[in-house]
């Protein structure tokens, strides 16, 4: 919310004075060079006249929210193009006047180093949430400038985050199950990759301003929206299932160390209490969750406030543990173990570790002997096992120098109610092992192996985060961040490291391997090595595992919260609302579910590899942002933390991968596909961002790489496809008249090669620069609604022809250029005011043919099928009249790639001459289709020598009466008009009246030209056309002496030829045909579109091809 100042103008001329107002100097500012200026107000100030003849203002300071802002915070520089700027700041003096123009969106260096050395990033958490006051109209608190240092801002963060229930829980269990040696590989490995991912961090989080929201906005803004939201989403759900964890390991402390008997379920049966631990777990989880989110909802800032209670916590509990392996050295605590021949006992249900004890005067049977046997009496039915082994009792904490180390230096792994043995301590083989485990031995409630044991215990190294997380309160970051978290992550290895070696050199390993402290009566193993007692830890643990929960509880629905209102998952969007103060409820809501999940999972050994995975998933992408940025040397790239290096990055983001499929490879698959489908969801569907990430820089790499290696030779004839220039028309709004075009390309291509879509507007680009960008983004709107896919590419040209002959030759780049132009046949030149319409396709027609490029020109493109259409059976007929490099048999191929042509068949028609065996000519193109293996039925059309016909003439001779009428006067729009429906008429006419006439001329003509032929013709026939009066109009009779024999010989062929292809392919749903070239002799332009109209009469969905030169299909592999 911002401060706003409100002018208020006062009578008389003086200045009022006003509690909270700023003094205004003066009505007028004097400049040093003398000149009076009129003061500019600000462009936020609201001007309130009261008077007209109020000649000075006061700026009145007022509490008002922003009225001009939406809240959301947006990633653009504060300092360039900021139109927020003061504009009173404005420069008015004459030094730099030569810059004066460019002060609106490019600031002097003064106010750019003064709004820096101002700038602060004010933390989006939970505490400024709280500070805001329910009552409406109050003032809100002045946020402090952070201040927060290395120590208190991160390190000890770092620290509360790192030490946690695992060390408490499960470490004395990894270091007797694992051993020494490989408990200090399983450290080595997780401390290596949190230790190689810190590093990296530090890297990204030194490279320029992190907001609060630390690993998130790292990965998002250094890899990419896809990248951001799927690790984003891993790490928000990793965040929740340690809530889980925490929660788990807060009831198991509290059932199983503190108040056993609040259980409510009780297993009669030793098999049965696994089940109702579980179930215990489930209960008292569900209310510790609802009770903690109802805390978090109500207020964080005591979650906040305890925040250092429970780091006090964590700390005292790890001195007590040092304390108590001091001790050791000197009176070592005593905690006995009761051992059965090398099996040990639980020892709840007995107070003396004897078979037999001396009452009095009499030897009586124990509580031990009533566990084994039917009855206390001396001749009662005992367990074998029991008979025939002694009972010893051996200390737990034997002490430092003991010498046990030696035996715990190797592992004892087990399946699933392995009996816990000392094999030092002699045994006698007796009853079956698989029923002794429902004795009250200590046995395994797991199955137990190395890559198990790396699942369960990595969560202990997670919340290396925490103080990146806390980048906003921070008084240096860029110092703080790489500091404060690597002596965090060294602190707490150290203290792993030594707990594994303390924990094997000092506790006995049977009770070690003992994970719930059973032959201790109940004690928490590591709660019997501290000092002065084990309620320091059974306490210490407690309430560090609820502090922790808390802390989970609290971060993961603001990582949502920034997820939702980044706005890169759509569905995710209702999660970006909360309560009137900022808090997410929604996401909290969310949170508190997903977490119930880890709750009905009920054990903290199953829940640990969940979370592990999607941790590890987000620190191999925080590695590999490093890696990717380091690699790619983006000027943008310049760390302060200087002791990285891309090599490193790489180890690491293959340690986490190695990690994820050593702990748990089902699992470590599971996190994948989830963050492949969100990548690709939000791909999909996501809204674009355009972060500067490094996946972007990437991609530009790679193509540049690929653009230099197609620079280098031109493609082969079998990796030839139509890459397309789109020449799209737009009408006066700026809207693309042809959508059709489109969604043609798309079915042509199916998603594959290039495709440019290209317009031009005519005028100087200074003036039509605005229209340029409505004209693309309508482009690129009708892309994506015809499903098209490609590039947009809008001209300025002083004139059409310039603009599409500048598109022709320079649109695409390097080796990614176009090869195939693709438009619209003009379908209302005739109508037509300007002829410059009809003559910018010739010359689109010459440039093409010059590029050496293809030419696809579709008629009635708009009753072209759409994209969800789905033409039934049908054909694709192609005309084959002369060979253009087989593009006209590649075409109908590749449309039927397309789902909408799928059903389609093509067919092929060529034409055969008086000369020509049309039998073999059926063959050898069968053949030749055969080798192409393409699928078409074939049909030779042979068209004899027929004598020319007097339609033919008469269509002739109007056409180049029309010519030259338009060629010789200056008709107006009205009398081209009359025009045009009179030679409409006459043409009706003389149809319908010669249509069964014809008369003979010396010359037959062949439907193709010999190069012989075609000279003798135009020599023997190269007589100019007489001039026609224009009294002769309406009267006229046909001259056909005087006509052009050419144009005479080519509108007979236009005729003949589409008679045939309407006779077959009227029925097609698309007709493919060679396009004639256009003459060479610009002189005969209207004939050329006059041709062309009479070849494509009565046809309705037609593509004209014209090949560009080459071979683009082949017979070989």
């Amino acid at each position: 919310m911002g401060d706003r100042f409100v002018v208020v103008p006062v009578d008389g001329g003086e200045i009022a004075e006003h509690p909270g107002s700023v003094k205004a100097q003066a009505a007028r500012l004097t400049c040093d060079d003398g000149w009076d200026e009129e003061p500019e107000l600000e462009e936020d100030a609201l001007f309130k006249p009261q008077d007209p003849n109020a000649a000075v203002p006061i700026l009145e300071y007022n509490r008002e929210p922003n009225k001009y802002g939406d809240g959301v915070p947006k990633e653009n520089s504060p300092f360039i193009n900021n139109t927020d700027n003061d504009k009173s700041s404005s420069y008015d003096g004459t030094n730099m006047a030569l810059f004066e123009e460019e002060m609106d969106s490019n600031p002097m260096v003064s106010s750019l180093l003064d709004k820096l050395a101002n700038y602060t990033n004010l933390t989006q958490g939970a505490q400024e949430h709280e500070e805001a006051d329910d009552d409406e109209g109050s003032k809100k608190k002045a946020v402090k400038s952070p201040q927060m240092g290395t120590f208190m801002g991160v390190y000890l963060p770092c620290l509360q985050n790192i030490l946690g229930v695992i060390l408490f829980l499960r470490l004395t269990w990894i270091v007797g199950t694992a051993g020494i040696l490989e408990s200090l590989a399983i450290v080595g490995l997780c401390c290596s990759c949190t230790m190689l991912t810190a590093i990296s961090m530090s890297a990204i989080a030194t490279n320029g301003v992190v907001p609060a929201g630390g690993s998130y906005y790292m990965i998002s803004r250094s890899l990419g929206p896809e990248f951001g939201g799927a690790v984003g989403l891993c790490f928000y759900l990793g965040t929740t299932f340690a809530g889980s964890m925490y929660i788990l390991g807060t009831i198991e402390i509290l059932l199983t160390y503190i108040v056993p008997k609040a259980a409510i379920f009780v297993a009669e049966k030793k098999e049965d209490q696994g089940d109702a631990l579980l179930n215990n777990m489930r209960v008292y989880g569900t209310c510790c969750l609802t009770l903690m989110s109802v805390v978090v909802f109500v207020g964080v800032k005591y979650v906040n406030k305890l925040a250092l209670v429970f780091l006090a916590c964590v700390i005292l509990s790890i001195l007590a543990i040092y304390a108590g392996v001091i001790k050791t050295i000197f009176e070592p605590p005593d905690f006995p173990v009761c051992m059965l021949g090398n099996r040990t006992l639980q020892n709840h249900n007995f107070d003396k570790c004897l078979k037999m004890d001396m009452v009095g005067n009499v030897t009586a049977t124990t509580q031990l002997w009533k566990l084994f046997c039917k009855g206390p009496d001396f001749n009662a039915t005992c367990n074998e096992y029991f008979l025939n082994n002694n009972v010893t009792q051996i200390q737990g904490i034997p002490g430092l120098t003991s010498g046990v180390i030696s035996e715990n230096m190797w592992s004892v792994y087990g399946p699933l109610g392995m009996l816990v043995e000392n094999k030092k301590l002699p045994s006698v083989g007796g009853s079956d092992p698989t029923q002794d485990i429902y004795l009250p031995y200590v046995v395994n409630d797991i199955a137990s192996f190395f890559t198990l044991l790396v699942g369960i215990y990595f969560p202990s190294v997670t919340g290396i985060m925490a103080g990146s997380n806390r980048s906003g309160d921070l008084r240096d970051a860029q110092r703080s961040i790489p500091v404060g978290t690597i002596l965090a992550i060294f602190t707490t290895s150290v203290i792993y490291f030594t707990c594994v070696v303390l924990f094997g050199a000092c506790i006995e390993g049977v009770l070690l391997r003992d994970k719930f402290g059973d032959s201790v009566k109940g004690n928490l193993v590591i709660g019997t090595l501290s000092w002065p007692s084990p309620w320091v830890i059974v306490i210490g643990s407690f309430f560090s595992c609820c502090g922790a929960g808390l802390q989970s509880l609290t971060g993961a629905p603001r990582l949502l919260q920034a997820i939702a209102r980044d706005g890169i998952v759509p569905f995710l969007q209702v999660f970006g609302h909360g309560k009137a103060n900022g808090e997410p409820t929604w996401a909290l809501l969310l949170t508190a579910g997903i977490c119930e999940i880890g709750i009905l999972i009920a054990s903290l050994d199953a829940v640990a590899p969940i979370l592990s995975m999607f941790f590890l998933m987000c620190y191999l992408f925080v590695n590999l942002a490093c890696a990717v940025q380091t690699l790619l040397r983006t000027p943008n790239w310049r760390p302060r933390f200087k002791y990285y290096h891309w090599a490193l990055s790489f180890l690491g983001m293959s340690l986490c991968l190695a990690l994820m499929f050593i702990s748990s490879w089902y699992y470590a698959i599971v996190a994948m596909v989830i963050a492949g489908c969100i990548y690709k969801y939000i791909e999909y569907r996501g809204a674009e961002k355009e972060w500067g990430d490094g996946i972007r820089g990437l991609s530009l790499n790679a193509a540049r790489f690929a653009l230099i290696r197609l620079e280098e030779a031109p493609p082969h004839t079998k990796n030839w496809r139509p890459q397309c220039l789109v020449l799209l028309n737009l009408d006066s709004d700026q809207v693309v008249k042809h959508p059709r075009l489109l969604s043609f390309t798309s079915q042509l291509k199916a998603g594959k090669g290039l495709t440019i879509v290209g317009n031009v507007l005519e005028g100087t680009f200074l003036t039509k620069e605005a229209e340029a960008k409505k004209a693309e983004q309508n482009i690129k709107s009708s892309m994506t609604a015809e499903r098209t896919k490609g590039f947009c590419h809008v001209v300025v040209s002083s004139n059409l022809r310039d603009g599409v002959s500048h598109l022709i030759q320079s649109a695409g780049l390097g080796g990614m250029k176009h090869n195939t132009v693709l438009m619209a046949w003009p379908g209302n030149w005739k109508q037509s005011n300007d002829p410059q319409s009809w003559r910018n396709f010739i010359e689109t027609v010459r440039e093409t043919t010059s590029a050496h490029q293809a030419l696809l020109v579709a008629k009635n493109v708009d009753s072209f099928p759409a994209n969800q259409e789905r033409l039934g059976e049908g054909t694709i007929d192609v005309w084959w009249v002369v060979h253009d490099g087989g593009l006209l048999m590649l075409l109908p191929f590749l449309l039927r790639q397309h789902k909408v042509w799928r059903k389609c068949k093509m067919r092929i028609f060529t034409v055969a001459q008086m000369d020509d065996n049309s039998i073999q000519m059926k063959k050898d193109l069968q053949t030749f289709l055969y080798h192409l293996r393409l699928n078409a039925e074939v049909e030779v059309v042979e068209m004899h020598d027929n004598d020319i016909s007097a339609f033919t003439y008469e269509k002739t001779l109007v056409m180049e009466q029309r010519s030259q009428m338009l060629k010789q006067m200056q008709l107006s729009k009205t009398e081209r008009e009359r025009e045009a429906q009179l030679i409409h008429d006459r043409n009706t006419a003389s149809r319908a009246s010669m249509n069964d006439k014809s008369e003979a001329v010396p010359d037959r003509v062949h439907m193709t030209w010999t190069k012989e032929k075609l000279f003798t013709e135009r020599n023997r026939n190269r007589e100019c056309n007489s001039n026609v009066a224009m009294r002769d109009l309406f009267n006229m009779k046909p001259e056909w002496g005087s006509l052009n024999q050419t144009n005479v010989r080519r509108m007979h062929t236009a005729i003949k030829l589409n008679e045939v292809v309407v006779n077959k392919s009227q029925g097609a749903h698309l007709v493919l045909l060679n396009m004639p070239g256009p003459p060479k002799n610009r002189g005969g332009d209207e004939n050329y579109m006059e041709f062309l109209e009479v070849l494509l009469e009565g046809l309705n969905r037609v593509l004209l091809v014209r090949g560009g030169g080459r071979e683009v299909i082949t017979i070989y592999s």
